[in-house]
This record gives C-alpha cells, sequence and structure tokens, in this order.
C-alpha cells in the first residue's frame, strides 16, 4: 500500500504525464447498462501474486492479419500460441469466490480513440494498476504504437489482452463461419502485436450473445464468455462528475468492471480513481490472477 507521500507523487505524475493525451475526441458507441453490484465489507487489499513464468518459443506460423513495425522491435520473441482447447461455455458476471478479498477487474474495450488509448498505456506505466484491455483488431493502427509497452507490461503479468472479435459486429446476427472468422481473426492480430493469445476469454460486443454463441466460442477454446457487473457507463461520452459518480456506485470487492478506451473523460479521473482503489481497500487483479487461467497455455 501506498504511503500518503508516495500516492501524492504517483498522482502528480498521473495529472502531468497524461496531460498531452487528453485532447477531447467523441464517437458514438454502444454497450449494455450493468445490472447489479456484490455488496459487503471492504476488506484491507492484499498484495497480487507475482507473475507467471513465460516460457518463450519460436515466433508463430500462422498467418496475421498485420504486421506493425512495433512489434519487430519487441525487447523479446513472440510466444507461441498454444493450440486451443475446446471447452463448455460459462457466462463470467463476476469474480470467482477464490478471488482475493478486495479483488476487482478493470476490463477495458474497443479503443477507437487514439488520445485515450495511449493515455490508459502511460496510467498503466506510472501507477502499476493491472488492467485486461479487450481491444478490437480493426483499430489495430492505434492499439499497434503501444505493442512494445504493452509485451512488457503482459510479460510482467501486470496486463492482459482479451478477445472482442476483430469488427466489434452483434455475434448473434453472423453465421457460424463468420463469427468463427472474428474470433479468429482477432487473435491471430493480437498474437502478432502483443505476441500472446487472448483464449479462453471472449467481451462479446455490446454484451450480445446467445446460446449458439457461446457454443461456438467454446468449441475455438473461448469457453469464459466474459460479462460485467459494473460499469464506468462510457461507451458513451459522460460529463466527469456522471463518469466518477459510476466509479462510486460500482467499484467494490468482487466487481469485474467494464470500460472503454473510446473518449477521453475517464483519462481526467485517475487521480480520483486511484485514490477510490486504495481507500475501499481494493486490489486490481487481471482475469488470470482472479480466475487461476494463464496465457501460456490459454486456458
Amino acid at each position: 500500500m501506498l504511503n500518503d507521500l508516495d500516492r501524492r507523487r504517483l498522482l502528480t505524475v498521473l495529472a502531468v504525464g497524461t496531460a498531452a493525451a487528453l485532447a477531447g475526441c467523441a464517437r458514438p458507441g454502444q454497450a449494455l447498462t450493468a445490472t447489479g453490484a456484490p455488496a459487503g465489507p471492504v476488506p484491507r487489499p492484499i498484495p497480487a501474486p507475482p507473475p507467471p513464468v513465460r516460457v518463450v518459443h519460436p515466433a508463430p506460423t500462422h498467418q496475421a492479419t498485420t504486421a506493425p513495425a512495433a512489434t519487430e522491435q519487441a525487447p523479446h520473441e513472440l510466444v507461441s500460441d498454444p493450440p486451443p482447447v475446446a471447452g463448455l461455455p460459462e457466462v463470467i458476471t463476476h469474480l470467482p469466490a477464490t478471488a482475493l478479498p478486495g479483488a476487482i477487474a478493470l476490463t477495458i474495450d474497443d479503443g477507437f480513440s487514439s488520445e485515450t488509448v495511449a493515455a490508459y498505456v502511460a496510467f498503466a506505466q506510472a501507477s502499476g494498476v493491472h488492467l485486461t484491455f479487450n481491444p478490437n483488431g480493426m483499430y489495430g493502427p492505434i492499439w499497434d504504437k503501444h505493442a512494445f509497452v504493452l509485451r512488457g507490461l503482459i510479460d510482467a503479468g501486470q496486463v492482459q489482452i482479451g478477445n472482442h472479435t476483430f469488427s466489434h459486429k452483434d455475434m448473434r446476427r453472423l453465421s457460424d463461419r463468420k463469427l468463427t472468422e472474428e474470433i479468429e481473426r482477432n487473435d491471430a492480430w493480437i498474437q502478432q502485436t502483443f505476441g500472446v493469445t487472448s483464449r479462453p476469454y471472449l467481451r462479446p460486443p455490446f454484451g450480445f450473445r446467445n446460446q449458439r454463441t457461446d457454443q461456438v466460442a467454446g468449441e475455438l477454446g473461448y469457453p469464459k464468455v466474459l460479462m460485467w457487473n459494473g460499469s464506468f457507463g462510457d461507451a458513451a461520452v459522460l460529463t466527469e462528475e456522471v463518469l466518477l459518480a459510476q466509479a462510486r456506485k460500482w467499484l467494490r470487492p468482487g466487481v469485474l468492471m467494464l470500460g472503454h478506451a473510446n473518449h477521453p473523460t475517464i483519462t481526467h479521473l485517475y487521480p480520483q480513481l486511484l485514490a477510490l482503489i486504495a481507500e475501499r481497500g481494493l486490489t486490481p487483479q487481471t482475469l488470470d490472477e482472479a480466475f487461476g487461467t494463464s496465457r501460456d497455455v490459454g486456458f
């Protein structure tokens, strides 16, 4: 836990270090709103476990959808993608009972705002907060610029990448073949860009899913269908006051929080979010940490 002096210094660094990345950017977005949040006493935070040891293999030989320059200057070899392991689909709406007391998962989707993605990466670097990003490959040119930095955070166990499909379409309206293409194309881009598979987590765009889409995902090695039980509500543009009220409402132990890297409003509030997390004794974790899964095996 940071002492008061260290926290003030960190908040100052965040306030200054991300200011250049906060130019306004508005574009409509869509998502379901959260429907509930767990209640209960706030426990003292427990340090997150050390990151798993990653096993480095020769680079994958599959055909990638893009070949960003950032991956060519990464400080290590690509981690070969393990083969998919089919599993019965499980719809995840909250953290498991086995998660650390005070654990929360901050999951950030999409990424069509260059300023917001850049600010999130700077925030992760400066704060050490554990995050799970669920990007769409259609925004690859934005994410690719940060691949070098994100690879290091992924290897350290601080950041995780999940699958949100390549084009952010309503999965219910896609045929099995098209849905398979959307999921596999996005994972191919993720592996090429970040050197790691996104399995076994699939976040349905807009939260739209059904039994058929769950089954297709499970057969492709994505049995964990990722929903949420808390939300910043920032799929659309919000005022700072409204977004901060959402954070105060939903940031509680056991919450699987939904956010978006689409609008810069949240990037103005990083110091307040850190203070709220500290005051409530919360421990942000990646999905792997909370659920005991691993990128090295993909499940």
